[in-house]
C-alpha cells in the first residue's frame, strides 16, 4: 500500500483475538467507514485508517498525530483484556461457547465516553443504521473537518458545539424527539456538570447513577456507556435482542423487569458479563425466528 508523504503507517503486532470488521460493526460504535478492507474513523480524536493483517493491525494517521497512536489503538480495542482467558471462562456455558466460536475475535471497545453517550441517547427506539445516520448528520454539520491523504471526515461535535446548536437545529438533523435530550445533556456536560472521564474511577453503581441523572439516559443507555466507554465490564445493556437471548435460552421464557434481569445476568456471567452480553446480543441477531 502506498502511504502519502504526510502520513505515517504503523504495523502493530496483535497476539489477541481481533476480528476487526465484526468489532467495528457490532453495534458499539457507529462512525467507521470501510472501503476494500480499510476502515476510516477516529481514535482519541485523530483520524486514522485501520487494516487487519495476518499477524497485526496496520494503522495510518497524519504524521503530527503519530506520537502515541499505537497506545491509543491498543486502548481503543482493549488489547489489555486477555480475551483468551475470558473465552476460557465464558465457554463453560454451552450457548456462549457457540456464540463465541461463531464470532471469534469480537471485542468490547473502549470509546470516547462523550461520543458514546450521545450515540446511545440517539439509540432509543432506533436501529444501527439509523443511529449511524444521526451520528453522521451531527458530525457533518457541527464537527471539525479532518483530512488525511485523500480521506476527509468530520469529527464528532464537541460538547460545546452540540449545546450551542440547541434542540431546534438538532431536530433538523433528524434526531426527532431525541434532540431535546441531546441538547440538554450537552449543556450539562459542557458547563462542567458531569466529568465523564472521571466516572471510570467510580464504582459501577455510582457511575450509573450519575449517568441516569442526565436527560434521556435510562438504565440501558447508561449500561451501554459504562460498558463501551467507561471500563465497566460488569455492565449488561439489555435491549430487545439481549432480552430475547436471556429469556429464551436461559429462563424458559420467563419475563423479568430490567433490574432483575440485570442482576441475574451479573450473577450468572460474573465479572465478564459485559462480554457475555455482547456475544449473546450478536448471536441472537444472527438467529432467524
Amino acid at each position: 500500500m502506498n502511504t502519502p508523504s504526510n502520513t505515517v503507517r504503523v504495523e502493530l503486532p496483535i497476539d489477541q483475538p481481533l476480528n476487526l470488521a465484526l468489532t467495528l460493526t457490532s453495534g458499539q460504535a457507529f462512525r467507521w467507514h470501510e472501503v476494500k478492507g480499510v476502515w476510516s474513523g477516529f481514535i482519541s480524536g485523530e483520524l486514522v485508517t485501520l487494516e487487519r493483517l495476518d499477524n497485526g493491525l496496520a494503522v495510518e494517521c497524519n504524521a503530527e498525530a503519530s506520537t502515541g497512536i499505537s497506545d491509543a489503538v491498543h486502548r481503543y480495542f482493549r488489547l489489555d483484556d486477555d480475551l483468551s482467558a475470558i473465552y476460557d471462562q465464558l465457554c463453560k456455558d454451552e450457548r456462549l461457547s457457540e456464540a463465541i466460536h461463531l464470532n471469534w475475535g469480537l471485542r468490547i471497545l473502549r470509546q470516547d465516553p462523550w461520543e458514546c453517550l450521545i450515540a446511545f441517547i440517539c439509540s432509543q427506539n432506533s436501529n444501527i443504521p439509523r443511529i449511524a445516520s444521526m451520528q453522521e448528520s451531527m458530525s457533518n454539520t457541527l464537527g471539525e473537518t479532518y483530512s488525511m491523504g485523500d480521506i476527509q471526515r468530520q469529527g464528532f461535535p464537541t460538547r460545546e458545539a452540540l449545546a450551542s446548536a440547541g434542540e431546534d437545529t438538532l431536530r433538523k438533523l433528524a434526531l426527532g424527539y431525541r434532540a431535546k435530550y441531546v441538547a440538554k445533556t450537552a449543556g450539562i456536560v459542557a458547563s462542567g456538570g458531569l466529568a465523564l472521564d472521571a466516572l471510570r474511577e467510580a464504582s459501577y453503581d455510582e457511575a450509573k447513577a450519575e449517568l441516569m441523572a442526565l436527560p434521556g439516559v435510562g438504565a440501558k443507555v447508561a449500561d451501554c456507556v459504562l460498558l463501551f466507554a467507561l471500563d465497566k465490564l460488569e455492565a449488561v445493556p439489555i435491549d430487545r435482542w439481549v432480552r430475547r437471548a436471556f429469556e429464551e435460552w436461559y429462563l424458559e421464557g420467563e419475563e423479568l423487569p430490567y433490574d432483575k434481569l440485570l442482576a441475574w445476568a451479573r450473577q450468572t456471567f460474573g465479572s465478564n458479563a459485559g462480554y457475555a452480553q455482547q456475544y449473546l446480543f450478536f448471536r441472537r441477531r444472527q438467529v432467524k425466528d
